[in-house]
């Protein structure tokens, strides 16, 4: 008997020990492993995944995937990326590899609810896709949906359902997730407290992704729309096949295609929808203007911070439009433009320290992770630490320094005026005389003189020495700088010519030519090494303009055979210093392909043409004190 009541004893302490465990379990906050010492995060060790189908106040149900830290000794906010560009991976068990804004694993070492979301008709959400999403109208009725009122119903759902957080929500992305943190904060909801635009699309017509001025970016928007369009209809979990060429040549590619309305006859079939709603809206009518995000940005009550990168191939336009349009529309907002030496997102992408063969010595993506985009959200979303940025943060290239500026442009600058003239100067009072080259839209100038099918992001600063040698690129340039001059802000082309064509690009290109003696340049294979920098000439901003829409871009007219023409448009802007000893360069040329179409330099739907339209044209480019072609840009007093 005493034996029994001895194991009834230690029974009773076993249950009630197994008791304390389970209540420990369920009271106490969860604890995680530290972060491993090779600097690498196990996102499953650290965040619970959850999956979500929220409805929309229309119905609609939007996938919504949801890490929340397991560690719950705090309360987190909410960081979130709307995407059309896939959740993935998809499952309640199928983690990402990585969370959060993307570079070092900063933000999900921090502690945040992260938080990805298929925008309408993507991928698992349900509902329609449309490019650029339309903003409701001020007055539209509340049937209207658009970015902002999904982001609001997000929100309201989020801080209801999700367990953990701490009332605030922060919104971030790059490129078309950039437009979407812009567009998602127009009548901003009350718990959002800070968005980052990074790269954001502006508009497809006038500056960013597809069209410049105009003129159809080929190249970029055959790649795009046939691998974008590429998943077919929602609900998928995953992408489809890229398009197979027949080359690794894209100049042959598309030279070979012949006018634009031979890819559907040729590749696409009417498959791709997008690319006929491209080749059906030439101009900037309506279905472009509806697009057009900027004159929407109101009633904005968030902090903002846009990123942009001076080389950046895809998004030129829309981030200093969408940070000034912010600004304009909503006066005391805090509102902050960072600008950097970045390609794409290569502020957290790469290190920031050079691009192809030009080097900016500093790691500049590294100093935007540990000073800028984590310091902004801890800040306004956990009320952490201290906020020292300034209005502006630039990067001036060529003198690699960094600038705290009030506004931007700078406001000490100094316009300056450098005019073509004849033997190839460049020049800072006006000249006499003219230059003319033969376009050959059988023959176009290419962009970059690398073969290879996909765009480079390291044409935007590429050496130029294969296109100055063109016979149909006109050279201009000034003699060895005396002192270093700072160039900051848009550039305004303004140029005069006569032609005997009645339509055709015109390509400006403002180069920085390093000192030395000029050499050959270097075999594709030692690209973005140790290469001789004698004589490069670095593309530091290009353009192109179409001339139809030189008075307006709705209602493009034809040039008059003969008579002299001007052109007047502004270019992306700069910071760029250009060294005591470099030279400053202008190139002016008609084609740049295959990443603009080809100019038939005819007065014809461009993307109706037939191959008989396409002719060459001459073009003489007049710099005389009666028709004083040139470019003006701030100079840093």
């Amino acid at each position: 008997m005493k034996r029994f009541f001895q194991r009834l004893h230690f029974s009773v302490w076993v249950l009630a020990a197994l008791a304390l465990a389970l209540l420990l379990v369920l009271v106490l906050p969860e604890r995680v492993p530290p972060p491993p010492a090779d600097g690498s995060f196990d996102v499953r060790a650290h965040y619970q995944k959850h999956e979500y189908r929220i409805p929309m106040r229309d119905g609609v149900r939007l996938h919504t995937t949801v890490y929340v830290p397991r560690d719950r000794r705090e309360a987190y906010p909410f960081l979130v990326k709307r995407t059309p560009y896939s959740s993935a991976p998809y499952g309640p068990d199928a983690y990402a590899d990585h969370i959060g804004p993307t570079g070092t694993p900063r933000f999900a070492e921090e502690g945040y609810i992260i938080v990805y979301q298929d925008v309408r008709g993507r991928f698992m959400s349900e509902g329609t896709f449309l490019h650029v999403t339309p903003a409701c109208p001020a007055a539209a009725p509340p049937t209207c949906v658009d970015e902002s009122t999904d982001m609001y119903d997000t929100v309201e759902w989020l801080l209801a359902n999700v367990e953990g957080h701490n009332g605030r929500v922060g919104l971030w992305g790059i490129s078309y997730p950039g437009f979407y943190a812009a567009a998602s904060i127009v009548n901003t909801h009350p718990a959002i407290k800070a968005s980052s635009p990074q790269a954001p699309v502006g508009d497809w017509f006038l500056g960013d992704d597809f069209h410049h001025n105009g003129a159809f970016f080929l190249q970029d928007a055959f790649n795009f729309f046939t691998w974008f369009e590429s998943p077919g209809p929602n609900p998928t979990d995953s992408w489809g096949a890229r398009f197979d060429y027949p080359t690794p040549d894209a100049y042959q590619f598309f030279l070979s295609l012949g006018p634009l309305k031979n890819a559907n006859t040729q590749f696409l079939r009417h498959e791709v929808a997008f690319w006929d709603s491209l080749m059906q809206h030439p101009n900037y009518g309506a279905f472009w203007q509806r697009r057009h995000i900027l004159p929407h940005l109101r009633n904005i009550t968030t902090p903002v911070m846009t990123v942009a990168g001076f080389f950046d191939a895809e998004d030129p336009y829309g981030p200093i439009q969408i940070y000034d349009a912010i600004e304009t529309q909503n006066p005391g907002l805090d509102n902050t433009l960072v600008l950097g030496p970045w390609f794409h997102g290569g502020w957290v992408r790469s290190d920031g320290d050079r691009l192809g063969n030009v080097s900016f010595t500093h790691k500049t993506a590294q100093f935007y992770q540990d000073n800028v985009d984590l310091p902004f959200f801890n800040y306004h979303l956990k009320g952490k630490g201290t906020l020292d940025l300034p209005e502006v943060l630039a990067y001036a290239t060529g003198s690699d320094t960094w600038h705290e500026l009030a506004t931007w442009p700078p406001p000490n600058r100094m316009p300056t005026r450098f005019y073509l003239a004849p033997d190839g100067r460049l020049q800072q009072t006006p000249a006499s005389g003219q230059t003319s080259y033969r376009s050959d839209p059988h023959k176009p100038v290419p962009y970059t003189a690398e073969h290879r099918i996909d765009r480079t992001r390291e044409y935007m600063v590429e050496d130029q020495r294969f296109a100055a040698r063109r016979p149909d690129v006109l050279v201009f340039q000034t003699d060895p700088l005396a002192e270093d001059w700072t160039l900051a802000g848009p550039i305004t082309a303004h140029l005069q010519f006569l032609t005997d064509a009645t339509d055709l690009d015109l390509v400006v290109k403002v180069i920085d030519v390093f000192p030395g003696e000029a050499e050959e340049p270097f075999p594709p294979e030692e690209k973005y090494l140790d290469v001789p920098m004698g004589g490069y000439q670095m593309l530091v901003r290009g353009e192109v303009f179409r001339a139809r829409y030189r008075n307006s871009f709705e209602h493009p007219a034809p040039i008059s055979p003969g008579v002299p023409t001007e052109i007047r448009f502004e270019m992306p802007d700069i910071f760029h210093t250009f060294r005591a000893g470099h030279r400053l360069m202008v190139q002016v040329q008609s084609s740049w392909f295959p990443l603009v179409d080809r100019n038939p330099q005819q007065f014809v739907n461009i993307y109706e043409a037939d191959a008989a339209d396409f002719r060459p044209a001459t073009v003489t480019i007049l710099h005389n004190r009666a028709y004083p072609s040139h470019i003006e840009v701030g100079r840093l007093e």
